[in-house]
């Protein structure tokens, strides 16, 4: 019954014709574009979640406190709220860091009558304070220190970040749901016209006894397998413009967003992707099935 059902059902499928590529073309454009900006939406939150964790606050100090004063006065920041960590910079070791920075250049350093870097802390925020709203309370906080100078670090970039991820993820959405769209009614197109050039055979095998749905599932199974043919060349096309794509994009990604790579999608999002074009041919043909011819 299985095999029959199938043989129709690709009988069917050529039977349609233009219409029925036509269907698959629009499926595998509607799936490869949200692949698409899945893809970028994906690496995109992997930056966001980076910079997050890399998110510094420094706070300078208006004098170095004394060595025995030091690791109270990190105890005391370190219970400030929105503070994950503390790391006390002197400015012996501002000095130090500064003539790592300018590498074959530091001997400029050595010209400096004193050392004029100030003492500082190095304050890592919490998950809750690396947003801009947390940031601003935690600067305040960090301000309201007496021994502070000068407050210097915000997350709001990293939030306009997150803002670029989700809009690419938007538009993604926006895009496919169209091509989907019209992916859908292509599909029922071409099934409706297989339904009329199928009327006669189907009101004979009603005539014979046949059941109901040995008439009607193989339109059901066109789409179906039209959905799957467009899905499988979605992820065929992705996978061939990551592989020429990504290298080439990657130095420029590693500079501006601190990526080494660029991922691929994870299997189960491939998965979900085949799901979704079975279910586009299937939701095409299951519209067309539930018209009768008079």
């Amino acid at each position: 019954m299985l095999g029959f059902l199938i043989g129709e059902a690709l009988r069917d499928l050529r039977r349609a014709g233009r219409v029925a590529v036509s269907a698959i073309v629009l499926i595998t454009l509607s799936l490869a574009a949200l692949g698409g900006f899945w893809l970028l939406s994906a690496n995109l939150a992997r930056a966001v979640a980076n910079w997050r964790e890399r998110v510094r606050i420094i706070v300078y100090l208006k004098r170095e406190p004394a060595a025995s004063e030091a690791p109270a006065l990190v105890e005391r920041v370190q219970g400030v709220p929105g503070v994950a960590s503390v790391v006390y910079l002197s400015k012996a070791d501002a000095l130090k860091s500064l003539k790592e920075i300018l590498g074959k250049d530091a001997s400029v350093v050595a010209q400096l009558p004193a050392n004029p870097l100030p003492a500082s802390l190095e304050v890592t925020p919490a998950a809750a304070a690396a947003t801009p709203d947390g940031a601003r309370t935690l600067l305040r906080n960090l301000q309201a220190l007496p021994e502070a100078e000068e407050v210097a670090g915000s997350a709001d970039w990293v939030e306009r970040l997150s803002q670029w991820q989700r809009l690419v993820t938007t538009i993604g959405l926006g895009i496919g749901a169209v091509l989907a769209v019209a992916a859908i009614l292509t599909v029922t197109t071409s099934t409706t016209l297989i339904l009329h050039a199928r009327r006669h055979e189907m009101e004979i095998m009603r005539l014979v006894g046949a059941p109901e749905a040995a008439i009607r599932l193989p339109l059901l199974l066109q789409g179906m397998l039209q959905g799957l043919l467009g899905a499988l060349l979605a992820l065929g096309a992705l996978v061939v413009a990551h592989e020429l794509v990504a290298p080439r994009l990657e130095p420029l990604v590693n500079l501006t967003l601190g990526l080494s790579h660029l991922q691929f999608l994870p299997l189960a999002s491939l998965m979900m992707l085949l799901a979704a074009g079975t279910l586009l041919g299937a939701l095409g043909g299951w519209l067309a099935r539930g018209r009768r011819e008079p």
